[in-house]
């Protein structure tokens, strides 16, 4: 893969995590009641918490996600009446890699807090749409949940992704996979440079 093409890849990947859950005309093809505020924490829907829990413990301190290969892209993502998705930490090689292992999330997220540590509260899965039908027909799952697809065109000039969080760390009442965590909030964070 060429430079240009990592590149290219990498401010996509930016733009794609900003614009997570804040498509509201995006088509997301996942399970009905992945979708709906009654989905939950039991069922098949704890096999994928459980492992990505196993996965990602040891990133409850930050410093050990940015040692193995993730960091901050932007600032704090929050919406204005859903609630926040929080801080993305993003490994670019594992969304460039077309790839997706629920013991390997390509975004771990946290939740600033008032004395200024961090507190993790999931993953996001994230996959471009050409790089996963290069080699796989079906939508992509990982555990018997499927991937939202959000469409090109969008406001983003964005192709197409698939992506999916997981709330493993902090329970998210809207559900376990809802784009927008409605417990997670913005408000303690406070910009460094970056």
């Amino acid at each position: 893969m060429n430079v240009r093409r990592i590149v290219v890849k990498c401010a996509l990947v930016c733009a794609a995590a900003l614009a997570l859950g804040a498509l509201p005309s995006s088509r997301a093809l996942a399970r009905t009641d992945n979708e709906q505020a009654g989905a939950n924490y039991h069922g098949q829907a704890a096999g994928l918490i459980n492992t990505v829990r196993a996965a990602t413990e040891r990133f409850k301190d930050v410093k050990v996600a940015e040692a193995e290969g993730y960091s901050l892209m932007f600032g704090c993502v929050s919406g204005p009446d859903s609630g926040a998705m929080g801080l993305h930490y993003v490994n670019l090689p594992l969304v460039i890699d077309g790839v997706l292992d629920p013991s390997k999330p390509e975004i771990i997220i946290y939740e600033p807090l008032p004395n200024g540590g961090l507190k993790m509260t999931g993953a996001d899965f994230l996959v471009f749409a050409a790089d996963w039908h290069a080699s796989n027909a079906a939508t992509p799952e990982l555990q018997g949940q499927l991937l939202h697809l959000f469409e090109s065109p969008n406001r983003f000039g964005l192709p197409n992704f698939y992506t999916l969080h997981v709330w493993a760390w902090k329970e998210n009442p809207t559900g376990a996979f809802a784009n927008w965590h409605s417990n997670v909030s913005c408000d303690a964070f406070a910009p460094g440079p970056q």
